[in-house]
């Protein structure tokens, strides 16, 4: 395949792991043009095999997506010395596996820029404290789907990335990771708050997660089940507040939940039953502990600032039983 993208310089680009958003992006990051690498654990490359099975809806181009199936020879790495090449590092685990990974990464940096590409509930700079805090760059996907049974990844690549600062103007480093983006035929939408944002999306999921664990998955959740969600936001939006967030700066990502009830709950039933590249993400998610610990986590902190949160709560039973990794 020919990419449609000319990188305006060649990067050499290394995914931390093999999950889904590291996998997604890497294709769309080899396929402009950039040298892509996936770092793994000892052993795991030859488990992983040689390729990667595709199928994904890239909607960079057009709305609906464009249907991509192939198999796409990879390159693994089983070890990091600090003293490798690699202009940037795109980190992005689950967020409970976070500063595990972290930590390993601190002393294997290098000279390279770390895009924390990342769910994130507790504080950015705890969170980031074992990375050298001037290479750092903050990011999340606009992606997201499964690995299959059958090992096929079946995933949607959506036009937009967000990017941020944590309120000071990006720096050299954190512009050229906008512009390998850019490049690769992304929307960067930019956000000088991005402690609140990851707050504000930290919550959102766990609302959406009262009603999907509740049902068994991500996909036909009812006009019902995303009204009770919205309900559940709006219930956390005082516990982003009491975590020093001002929820003004953030009106563009809370309106879906803002917006009257029986405009925004079908409207996002609608997205997630039949717009394509959605529908793809809640069809083929396939690690439903993320869910929950994205909820234990959120709850543990409403306990912890006395924050009242009855819906979360009233779910709890879906979400507690589980022990995180």
């Amino acid at each position: 395949m020919v990419s449609n993208y000319i990188p305006e310089v060649r990067v050499k680009i290394l995914m931390f792991g093999r999950g889904v958003i590291s996998a997604t992006y890497g294709w769309a990051l080899e396929r402009a043009g950039h040298h892509v690498e996936f770092y793994v654990r000892p052993g795991r490359a030859a488990a992983y095999g040689e390729a990667i099975d595709l199928e994904l809806r890239d909607a960079r181009r057009r709305p609906w997506g464009k249907r991509v199936a192939e198999k796409w020879p990879v390159r693994y790495r089983e070890s990091l010395e600090p003293d490798h090449d690699f202009d940037l590092i795109v980190l992005s685990v689950q967020h409970y596996g976070f500063a595990e990974a972290a930590a390993f990464l601190g002393p294997r940096v290098g000279g390279a820029t770390v895009l924390v590409f990342n769910n994130l509930w507790t504080e950015p700079l705890a969170a980031t404290a074992h990375l050298p805090a001037d290479q750092v760059a903050w990011g999340f996907p606009g992606a997201g789907g499964g690995f299959g049974d059958d090992g096929v990844l079946r995933a949607a690549l959506l036009p937009v990335v967000f990017l941020g600062t944590l309120d000071r103007p990006p720096t050299a480093r954190e512009q050229a990771v906008r512009q390998v983006f850019r490049g690769a035929g992304f929307r960067v939408r930019e956000n000088s708050d991005f402690r609140g944002w990851l707050s504000v999306h930290f919550v959102q999921n766990a609302g959406l997660h009262t009603q999907s664990l509740r049902r068994g998955s991500l996909s036909g959740l009812t006009t019902g089940d995303i009204r009770e969600a919205i309900l559940a936001t709006r219930e956390l939006l005082p516990l982003v507040e009491a975590r020093g967030v001002d929820l003004r700066r953030h009106r563009g990502e809370l309106l879906p939940f803002t917006a009257p009830l029986w405009l925004a709950a079908p409207a996002m039933s609608w997205l997630m039953g039949h717009f394509p590249p959605m529908r793809t993400v809640t069809q083929a998610h396939a690690n439903p502990e993320e869910l929950r610990a994205v909820c234990r986590d959120t709850l543990a902190e409403a306990r912890r600032l006395g924050v009242p949160v009855p819906r979360l709560e009233a779910a709890e039973p879906y979400f507690a039983a589980a022990t995180t990794p």
